[in-house]
């Protein structure tokens, strides 16, 4: 009971902070506080956002799919790496042009950034499910090719770590809905990067919580003996929830180069910038929930958001210390509202022939 009282008293502690915050920016809109306030109103910020979750959300969906039935992908990294240079060089090498038709060479691209995705996702699953390597160092080691491959290959092609531009996805405009207040420019007027996004949450989640597979994937996590007792196959939901993760970062992946950047830097960290570590912190801030992986995204890409917009304002506000804020709110919420629980299983190897 003084727990359950101690955390209500830390929330309504945050609750009057915020309060106060606010009313303070408001009162002195020319100081900083109101500066941000007026950056955190704007339309431009709200749509960066958007945008610039769509790594975050989908890479931490598939992560998601990948820890719950037992299997630690913190390759996630590497993974948002090749798909977004691979959908970048495809479309490239096939010529930018229209982007928004349905057979477009952008979206050839984000195809194949996809498959190679997913192709890397495979080799991950092999190497943990079949050879049983350590998933924490198998999955070091996607992200370690990845930030070496890209770059290397990028080189060969366009003789510098940077590739050619190819331009980005033009927003889709849904006549009259876009109209709305904010809702009309953050839904009906969009890339269809964000479509794909909040699309693939829904189905992430539809899958996992009203499907017999996604009754299967916990049980892997949770209780492979069992699961193999009742005659599923425990490599196979493995292999599939695995291969999962590569095609929702995939899409993030390609759908972040093709629908924010329209190119990729391959130097230091890439422009992938450790979003695929931010998207574990994320869904394990969620509790490994795709919705709210989807709404823990929004809060770490608007604070990406806000701190590019501040920059225009002068305010020269240090990325590095804007994308420790995941990792301090994942450890703020542990320690005020609950634990996160890791599947009973993950992270360990299941052999149907042992006791």
């Amino acid at each position: 009971m003084s727990d359950l009282l101690s955390r209500r008293s830390a929330a309504v502690a945050l609750a009057v902070l915020a309060a106060i915050t606010i009313a303070a920016g408001l009162a002195f809109p020319d100081s900083w506080l109101g500066t941000v306030l007026s950056v955190l109103a704007s339309p431009g910020t709200h749509t960066a956002m958007l945008r610039l979750a769509v790594p975050i959300a989908l890479a931490a969906i598939g992560g998601i799919f990948a820890e719950k039935s037992g299997v630690i992908n913190i390759g996630l990294e590497g993974l948002l790496i090749v798909s977004a240079f691979s959908a970048i060089l495809v479309t490239f090498r096939l010529g930018a042009g229209e982007s928004t038709a349905l057979l477009s060479n952008h979206w050839w691209g984000f195809a194949v950034g996809v498959i190679v995705s997913t192709l890397f996702a495979l080799l991950f699953a092999v190497v943990c499910i079949e050879f049983e390597a350590d998933q924490i160092i198998a999955g070091l080691a996607v992200w370690l090719i990845a930030l070496g491959l890209a770059p290397f290959a990028s080189r060969i092609v366009f003789d510098s770590p940077n590739t050619g531009n190819v331009g980005t996805f033009d927003a889709v405009t849904v006549p009259v809905l876009s109209e709305i207040p904010v809702l009309g420019y953050l839904l009906f007027d969009t890339g269809p990067d964000v479509y794909v996004m909040l699309i693939a949450a829904v189905a992430g989640w539809y899958l996992l919580a009203r499907t017999r597979f996604g009754r299967w994937v916990e049980a892997s996590g949770e209780n492979p003996k069992a699961l193999d007792t009742a005659g599923v196959d425990v490599r196979k939901v493995r292999y599939a929830a695995v291969l999962l993760s590569g095609i929702f970062a995939g899409l993030g992946g390609a759908g972040f180069a093709l629908g924010q950047l329209g190119t990729f830097a391959g130097g230091g960290e890439t422009d992938i910038g450790g979003r695929g570590f931010i998207a574990i912190a994320t869904y394990l801030f969620a509790n490994y929930h795709p919705i709210g992986a989807l709404a823990g995204s929004f809060l770490f890409a608007g604070l990406d958001a806000v701190q590019i917009r501040l920059q225009t304002y002068g305010y020269a506000v240090p990325t590095e210390l804007i994308r420790t804020i995941p990792y301090v709110t994942v450890i703020a919420v542990l320690v005020l509202f609950g634990k996160t629980r890791l599947p009973e299983a993950a992270g360990e190897p299941y052999d149907p022939d042992e006791d």
